[in-house]
């Protein structure tokens, strides 16, 4: 069951990207990155990755739509045609997905009890945790002191996605305020 459920979120976020780079409608390409963000989450939360699930969704859906939303109301609502097409992106991005795909040829099966991170990475925490840290909780221990300047990126990435959608929510409450006050001044040409 599981198997078939991921196989079909895959297929909706492969349908989702095809979407993506069809459409022209900015606000559409927006609301589908938002759903490619939310299906990329409830594919880490099935394979037990519920913390960067939580994330993708806070940043990918969320901030991200909201900094997106407003970088439109501030410039056009739809992509400019192209002048010309070129295939140099198409292949770039095909020779990428193939290198990537190639890189994970030789990695364990998901959830192999035998896999280096089972057998080595993940027992040595356990033991050293008590002593290197004196943290009672592992989870809290790998991410504030192991993986502490991961963490402090993650963090400044979700502090500065915010901060833009604060910088463009004020910048647009000054757009629509002056929109509004042009609207209310007599026009220059106009008798009275």
């Amino acid at each position: 069951m599981e198997l078939i459920l991921t196989s079909l979120l895959f297929l909706a976020l492969v349908t989702t990207a095809v979407a993506i780079a069809l459409v022209r409608r900015l606000f559409a390409v927006v609301m589908l990155a938002g759903v490619f963000s939310l299906l990329s989450a409830m594919l880490f939360v099935l394979m037990d990755a519920v913390d960067v699930a939580f994330t993708e969704a806070a940043v990918g859906a969320g901030i991200s739509s909201v900094l997106m939303l407003g970088t439109i109301a501030l410039t056009a609502r739809s992509e400019k045609r192209p002048t010309h097409y070129s295939l140099v992106p198409l292949s770039i991005v095909i020779l990428t997905g193939l290198v990537l795909i190639y890189g994970t040829l030789d990695m364990p099966n998901f959830g192999d009890p035998m896999s280096p991170v089972q057998t080595h990475v993940g027992p040595d925490y356990i033991q050293r945790t008590p002593t290197d840290i004196d943290v009672p909780n592992i989870v809290t221990a790998v991410l504030a002191s192991y993986r502490g300047f991961d963490t402090l990126g993650e963090v400044t990435v979700v502090f500065t996605a915010g901060l833009g959608v604060v910088l463009l929510i004020s910048g647009l409450g000054r757009r629509i305020r002056r929109s509004r006050r042009e609207d209310k001044a007599p026009s220059k040409g106009a008798k009275n």
